[in-house]
């Protein structure tokens, strides 16, 4: 009877050992992924949002710049064509960079619009429209102020997921405590369990005489 006894006391604290430890795992597996996708939001507010808001400054610069060269009254059309020229060039640089960012949908719409914007600005220049060039820079920057929003949203959006996924950690560490303060208290009370003995005394045999 003691061995029975003694055998399940270690099968419960075996069993409730296993069951404490893969909760800890499960956890510690639930806040490394948080970790990754984290870093990863980190990465994408930078890479893709912060960086991206850096081009829109310098699109908008070249823009102004363009719209300035085009009513300039102390430039030909010559000179005028040639600042405006310059600048294009310049934004199809930037181009090269921002298509390299991960774009959204909404983003690629806008960005199209764009560009046909700054072609529209390049097909006047040629013909020495100015005032359709000061309008056509007109619009481009109105689409610079959708993407200008757009990276707003966004860089909001994962920021909050972040943030999200901090407090889901905290939490996880809180369980993680909370379950190896259950464990110690459980370890300590199956050593310091004292066991019941149990005394059988056998009658004695009766005397013969």
């Amino acid at each position: 009877m003691k061995d029975l006894k003694k055998y399940s006391n270690k099968t419960k604290a075996a069993f409730v050992l296993l069951i404490v430890m893969f909760i800890i795992l499960l956890s510690n597996f639930n806040t490394l992924q948080n970790s990754k996708k984290t870093n990863e939001d980190i990465n994408t507010i930078y890479n893709d949002r912060l960086v991206v808001a850096r081009y829109i400054f310098q699109y908008t610069n070249e823009l102004y710049s363009i719209k300035a060269n085009a009513v300039e009254a102390k430039l030909n059309d010559t000179q005028k064509k040639e600042q405006i020229t310059a600048a294009l060039k310049n934004i199809q640089n930037i181009n090269k960079l921002y298509l390299k960012t991960v774009l959204t949908p909404k983003e690629k719409t806008s960005l199209v619009a764009f560009l046909a914007s700054c072609s529209a600005i390049n097909k006047e220049a040629k013909n020495k429209n100015w005032k359709q060039v000061n309008y056509s820079s007109n619009q481009a920057l109105q689409i610079l102020e959708l993407l200008s929003q757009i990276q707003s949203k966004e860089g909001k959006s994962k920021l909050t997921h972040s943030n999200t996924l901090h407090n889901d950690n905290n939490l996880l560490g809180q369980l993680q405590i909370a379950l190896l303060v259950v464990l110690g208290g459980i370890t300590l009370y199956l050593l310091m369990l004292k066991k019941n003995k149990i005394t059988i005394k056998l009658p004695e045999p009766q005397s013969m005489n």
